[in-house]
């Protein structure tokens, strides 16, 4: 039984999310394989091999792997999957656009969003915004499954490496190519690996009041920005910085929630936090159910001398 890892990076980087999958392929029990596919990619495979409990490394090293193209790189996994009883990939943009290509060609029912490994063939999911934890037992001879990071600890890093075997890439589907992509570059943290998160919510008013109050507050803990769907749609945030279930999926170690009601779609993208603190001036908010610090406070008022405290 060995599982094989889906590498997600940049060609230059290996992105924290593989570490996190690792860990949750290493409950699985047997053997664990990472295969990291791209162009030039040779640090990464170094240092994927330098995970701990990684027993090899495979790469795939092509132009047509670049930019993790989901046609080329389900074609690349399909290439090797008869190896291997079960296949990982972090459960991000990539992972997402992959994993179902890879199991409805091998046929078989993909496992989602995985939070915990209960056996080689049972895990746990969330279902209804997180409300609830189906048991999912899969009967299929290859699980092709996508990880939730945030619901795992990552794997250590600076072992001594393991072997990088260098595999035949397949050739370029044809079927799509790569356009472009426009980065958002920014000096704080990025937000899925944030230590710290100040999000705010439609109380703050507009996106003047938002800056106005949140960065101070952001700058004094070196925190990530967030906001919730409602900010965001009311124009407040960009929509990179929406944490919720349909924006970004956090477990940061403190999560400061300004002006946040707690919706169910918000919850579900923050509630795995580790310390959650919550300023609100409705002191019947669902995000007080959540939090372990509640301020029933208005939040203008609050947050300016929070700053000034710390």
């Amino acid at each position: 039984m060995t599982t094989l890892v889906i590498a997600e990076h940049n060609n230059q980087t290996l992105q924290a999310a593989t570490l996190n999958t690792v860990a949750a392929a290493q409950q699985v029990g047997g053997d664990v394989h990472v295969l990291v596919t791209g162009l030039n990619a040779q640090a990464v495979a170094q240092q994927a091999a330098q995970i701990a409990g990684v027993a090899k490394v495979l790469h795939a090293d092509d132009a047509c792997l670049e930019n993790a193209l989901a046609e080329n790189l389900a074609a690349q996994v399909l290439k090797i999957s008869s190896d291997y009883s079960h296949i990982f990939f972090p459960a991000t943009a990539n992972g997402k656009n992959t994993a179902p290509r890879v199991a409805a060609k091998l046929d078989v029912a993909q496992v989602s969003e995985i939070t915990k490994v209960v056996s080689a063939d049972t895990f746990e999911r969330p279902i209804y915004a997180g409300n609830a934890i189906a048991t999912v037992q899969s009967a299929d001879a290859v699980k092709v499954v996508t990880v939730r990071s945030t619901a795992f600890d990552p794997a250590a890093t600076g072992s001594a490496a393991v072997a990088v075997e260098s595999v035949a890439a397949v050739q370029d589907s044809g079927k799509s190519k790569f356009v472009g992509r426009e980065l958002t570059k920014s000096d704080r943290p990025e937000l899925t690996a944030a230590k710290v998160i100040v999000s705010g919510g439609r109380a703050l008013g507009s996106a003047e009041k938002f800056n106005e109050v949140l960065v101070p507050l952001a700058d004094k803990l070196n925190a990530a920005l967030g906001a919730s769907r409602a900010a965001v749609d009311a124009g407040y945030a960009p929509n990179d910085l929406q944490v919720g279930q349909t924006g970004k999926i956090v477990a940061p170690e403190l999560y400061i929630a300004v002006g946040i009601s707690g919706a169910i779609q918000h919850l579900a993208g923050m509630k795995d936090s580790k310390v959650i603190v919550a300023i609100n001036k409705d002191p019947e908010a669902p995000i007080f159910s959540v939090a372990d610090y509640a301020l029933v406070a208005d939040l203008f008022t609050a947050v300016p001398e929070l700053v000034n405290a710390l």
